[in-house]
Parts: C-alpha cells; structure tokens; sequence
C-alpha cells in the first residue's frame, strides 16, 4: 500500500477540510472511455434490486436500483433494509484495489452500488453512520454515466452547506469526522435524462 504525504494528496485531489471532516475529489480517476466501458458492464452484469422501505407505515420502492457486493459475512443495515453481500466480481474488485492505492490504511470490504434510471431517481438527506462503519469511516464513492449534484449540510448548522458536481469517473472520498457531523444527498433533478451508477465502497468493522 503506497502512503501519500498531505503535499502528494493534494496533487492527485482537490482537497476540502470543512468543519469537523475532509472532503477529497478526483475530478478523472477514470477517463471517460474507462468510464463508459465500465459502466456497461456494471448495467449488464451486476444483480439490481428496487429495493422498498417502509414509511409511516406505508411500503414504497426506493427510488432508485442497488445491489451489495463484498466479502462473505460482512453484512449491511441501512433505512430498515438488510444488505447481504454477494461475491466481489472481477471488475469490481479491480476497481477497489485501484482506489485503496490512493487512500492510506484503507480496505473496503464492500461495495453498496446504486442506479439511478434519471433525474427522478434520488437519495434523501442521510449520513453514512450505521454501528457496522464504525468511528470517522471512510467512504469512496464512484460516479459513473450522467453527471449529478451531490449536496452536503452540517448537522448543527444546515446553512453550512457545499455542492459538488459528481461527473462521470470522479471520486469523491468522506473522511475524517464527517460521517457524524454532516449529512448529504442526491436531490431530484427534473433535467437530466440519462442514467447513473455510484459505488460506495466501505469498510465494515463487524463480521456479522
């Protein structure tokens, strides 16, 4: 695992350190042609899921298609939803090992994808926090297909807010305190028309 000085992060992301968290993003970890292929591949191969939650006490599908890969026995509750993770594909974990050479004492042991079919399909306000991340997780989050903006507010103070352009191939990684202090989105938006696949790779810390 190669170990990056603050002055080498710097080089290879735009670096935010907001309030209680940092904020690293890589505007073309992917290019666009590895981009594309990718993301032809992740459509046709991986094992979607509309997923439904209940509200009030009313069951709705969510509003957008996941799937969860990982190592055996590394399992995920988020919104009233069990994840159970399938096995790593080769794409996958090709993509994992890539991100953890940029990210210090990294090792994601799972992967919660989501496709979004347009700018209907969103992800309410939320923080990464469940008991299974444990303390300050890290959080590589993957874009790939149609650009959307991805939102960020402080739990204490909401008018302390940041949006970022999430475009095809950029990663955008959570660190630090941030999954506890902050929250984050992906609102409608009524233009866009085409679909977009994010990974979230992250770290479970019990092997349930």
């Amino acid at each position: 695992m190669d170990l990056f000085s603050q002055d080498e992060f710097e080089k290879k992301f735009d670096f935010f350190s907001v309030l209680d968290g940092e904020i690293l993003f890589m505007r073309n970890f992917l290019s666009s042609e590895e981009a594309q292929i990718i993301y032809e591949v992740l459509q046709n191969t991986i094992n979607w899921k509309q997923e439904q939650i209940t509200i009030f006490g009313k069951t709705h599908p969510i509003p957008r298609k996941t799937a969860w890969y990982g190592d055996e026995g590394f399992n995920y509750s988020y919104s009233g939803i069990n994840c159970y993770p399938e096995k790593w594909t080769k794409e996958l974990l090709e993509i994992k090992t890539e991100i953890e050479k940029l990210i210090p004492s990294s090792n994601f042991t799972s992967v919660l994808l989501n496709l979004y079919n347009d700018g209907n399909d969103k992800m309410g306000w939320h923080a990464d926090d469940e008991k299974e991340l444990g303390i300050n997780p890290i959080i590589a989050s993957l874009s790939i297909g149609e650009t959307r903006r991805f939102d960020i507010k402080h739990k204490d103070n909401p008018n302390l807010q940041y949006k970022f352009e999430l475009t095809s191939g950029s990663l955008l990684i959570m660190r630090g305190a941030l999954q506890h202090h902050w929250v984050h989105r992906i609102p409608i938006q009524k233009k866009v028309s085409k679909p977009r696949i994010n990974l979230t790779f992250r770290t479970i810390k019990n092997n349930l």
